[in-house]
């Protein structure tokens, strides 16, 4: 668990895909560290379900219904989040999805859903959020890229490109950004999660069996996103990689 922050350094951060997985476990830790997190998913039961348990756990949270694939959904989340708390410190850009099948498959539909899921729905967020940090004077952006942001893997090839993308984005973002509006890109390894569950080619499911054997929990990066929140405004932290130990390569 991060460290609880003093109260006059406490944020309101914004986490999409906030319902399962990583999202969650930002969203837990970021609470336990005493910041407000306003959760943020298309599955709305699942999303208040999990605040319930942050509130309980003596934590501040609250949820909004949310496709990023839609970017009047984001601007009107990102609206209502600065109406309400009057500002948005943080947004954390996680919503994925990881289709993975070997190109010959030709599952195309697979690789809109990726592009406009893993790319596009970061770039709504940012087009939403961006005019409130210039405002402001102040924010930063955290998006999850992943390990395929750095290599490309058998049957991953859509899905690397996206995280490639994200990465370019991001470092892109950075350069353009005045320097008190921060950006971080986290690149996970294998992580437990819902993600491999979603893969419909029976070729790139089998491989997910044997590749996810060394999963770690969320909650490491989950722990990851708290620290570069956690820093003081004039450090930038660009990127972290975060990786079971026995994952190779």
């Amino acid at each position: 668990m991060t460290e609880r922050i003093d109260t006059t350094e406490r944020k309101i951060v914004l986490v999409t895909g906030a319902s399962s997985g990583i999202g969650e476990a930002v969203a837990r830790e970021l609470a336990g560290a005493g910041h407000h997190v306003v959760l943020a998913a298309r599955r709305e039961d699942r999303l208040e379900q999990v605040a319930a348990d942050i509130t309980r756990a003596g934590g501040s949270a609250s949820t909004a219904a949310l496709d990023v694939t839609d970017a009047g959904s984001c601007v009107r989340v990102v609206d209502e989040v600065v109406a309400r708390h009057g500002r948005l410190d943080v947004l954390v850009a996680n919503s994925g999805v990881m289709l993975l099948s070997p190109m010959t498959s030709l599952l195309a539909q697979e690789w809109d859903r990726m592009v406009d899921v893993n790319v596009k729905g970061v770039l709504h967020g940012i087009a939403a959020a961006l005019p409130h940090f210039l405002r402001q004077g102040s924010g930063h952006f955290v998006t999850t890229a992943s390990i395929g942001a750095h290599e490309v893997v058998p049957t991953a090839a859509v899905y690397c490109a996206t995280k490639y993308a994200v990465w370019a984005l991001m470092e892109g973002l950075r350069q353009d950004l005045p320097p008190t509006v921060r950006a971080t890109t986290v690149s996970p390894g294998v992580v437990q999660s819902e993600l491999a569950s979603h893969i419909t080619d029976p070729v790139a499911g089998a491989g997910m069996v044997e590749y996810r054997r060394s999963a770690i929990a969320p909650s490491a990066i989950g722990r990851a996103v708290a620290y570069a929140v956690g820093e003081p405004g004039d450090v930038d932290v660009n990127e972290v990689v975060v990786r079971p130990s026995a994952q190779r390569p």
